[in-house]
């Protein structure tokens, strides 16, 4: 069997109390920006927040990830979601690819519908740019309201 794809999850510090579930349930099934492992072993090796805008973490919190072996670092669904979405994820993307040599992936769990309606009603996610960060987490309709 083929080595684990070893992961680390940054998350927005406006959800530090997060536990995690929706994440872990993702990461469980390959739904969401998950998806991409199906038919693969998969451990977690890191769980932090950004530390608050304007993302402070991000400077250090990736060494520590690939210090435990990671391989890909995922900006968590809730960068993209919140109110407003963050908008330093293409630095953050850019900056942990140049750093560290660590690949990045922008999300975690499926968009829930709630958030996809409010966004798509609000033409958050109209501009190039937005397709490109949320393609990885939209989902089908039952499965965004899965994650409701």
């Amino acid at each position: 069997m083929d080595a684990p794809v070893k992961i680390g999850i940054i998350i927005c510090d406006r959800y530090r109390t997060c536990a995690g579930g929706k994440c872990l349930r993702a990461l469980r099934n390959r739904e969401g920006a998950f998806a991409r492992y199906r038919g693969k072993e998969v451990e977690l090796v890191g769980f932090a927040t950004c530390n608050g805008c304007p993302g402070g973490n991000i400077e250090y919190v990736p060494q520590e990830m690939k210090k435990n072996g990671a391989q890909v670092v995922h900006l968590a669904t809730g960068m993209v979601v919140g109110y407003p979405p963050c908008p330093r994820i293409p630095y953050f993307t850019r900056f942990i690819r140049e750093k560290y040599g660590l690949e990045v992936v922008v999300g975690t769990h499926p968009v829930p519908e709630n958030y996809y309606q409010t966004h798509t009603n609000l033409g958050t996610w109209d501009a190039g740019v937005w397709k490109d960060l949320t393609a990885p987490t939209l989902t089908d309709e039952e499965t965004r309201r899965s994650y409701d």
